[in-house]
């Protein structure tokens, strides 16, 4: 063990040092950085998401450095923690213009995760790695909600929209655009935009009694898909309410029914080597959280997809 007890660990994730990217060594080896985004201004439901980046930083100290138990690797001396960005806090078009240049600086340096905060931060962040890759992004997207509405309970923008947003300014190609635990209700347009422009929804209704062996097929549907594309720069979304509530209850907009933490890290593991690019989880919600079932969940996930990166690039 090369740690201390997780109750004594302080520190950003994976008790790393926070280290603001205004200082960080750019001599050093730093492949992967994580950056909390603690925005929760376009919520519908219940708040509490600016809370989400700490609470998951605290949660990974049980990881600490210590190697993955599928991957043999740990990302601790790859990584570096730059805090949370600073962003206004009532306006999110402000929110979007401070974020966008400070998001392609990183993006430039490192391989990004992001810890949100609420899904409306995903839309400028597809806006700043397609600038920077100058080609729309494959993405796999894990949501209880289609996030396809053309407007946010009158408003233009917001955390529901964020994906009619993307297809349509041709952030993504729709043909790679993968959604995993779709559920919620909604009209049948919202529902099926995704397939309806060429994606593919895996709704967590088909997804039922799968894990393991039975989630082969998708494991090689998406493969299949994205090799068929010529394996594009490809993005990870990750709302945790994807997740049931009995898994992840402290999030805003909880939908009984979702994938188990076994599914989601049985997938994650069986593409930790296609062409990730960065990757965000949102959506946590400590106040309404549970034991710290959620942010542990997140951090977890978070961990696993860093591991397999690091294996990937060995």
């Amino acid at each position: 063990m090369k740690h201390a007890f997780p109750y004594a660990v302080t520190g950003g994730f994976l008790g790393l040092p926070i280290t603001p990217a205004e200082i960080v060594d750019k001599s050093a080896i730093n492949t992967f950085a994580v950056a909390g985004i603690a925005w929760d201004g376009c919520v519908t439901n219940r708040p509490g998401a600016r809370f989400g980046p700490n609470a998951i930083r605290q949660a990974s100290h049980m990881l600490c450095g210590d190697d993955h138990p599928l991957f043999d690797v740990s990302p601790v001396k790859h990584t570096v923690d730059l805090g949370n960005l600073m962003l206004p806090n009532t306006s999110l078009e402000a929110m979007r213009a401070a974020l966008a240049p400070q998001a392609s600086r990183l993006i430039a340096q490192h391989t990004m995760v992001w810890l949100g905060g609420d899904h409306s931060i995903t839309l400028p962040l597809l806006r700043a790695y397609h600038a920077h890759y100058q080609q729309p992004l494959a993405c796999i997207h894990f949501d209880a909600h289609c996030d396809t509405w053309e407007s946010h309970f009158g408003e233009p923008s917001g955390h529901g929209t964020w994906v009619y947003e993307a297809i349509t300014e041709g952030l993504v190609d729709p043909k790679t655009f993968i959604q995993i635990g779709i559920r919620s209700s909604g009209e049948r347009a919202a529902r099926e935009f995704v397939n309806d422009q060429g994606g593919r929804i895996f709704t967590a209704r088909e997804l039922r009694g799968k894990d393991g062996a039975g989630l082969q097929s998708v494991i090689d549907e998406v493969r299949q898909r994205m090799m068929e594309a010529g394996n594009p720069p490809l993005y990870l979304t990750f709302d945790i309410d994807a997740l049931d509530p009995a898994f992840a209850p402290g999030t805003g907009t909880p939908e009984v029914g979702g994938l188990t933490t076994a599914q989601a890290m049985t997938l994650l593991e069986a593409w930790h080597d296609l062409n990730w690019v960065g990757m965000d989880c949102v959506e946590v919600s400590p106040p309404y959280d549970h034991a710290e079932l959620t942010s542990n969940a997140a951090a977890t996930l978070i961990w696993t997809w860093l591991c397999g990166q690091v294996a990937a690039k060995k």
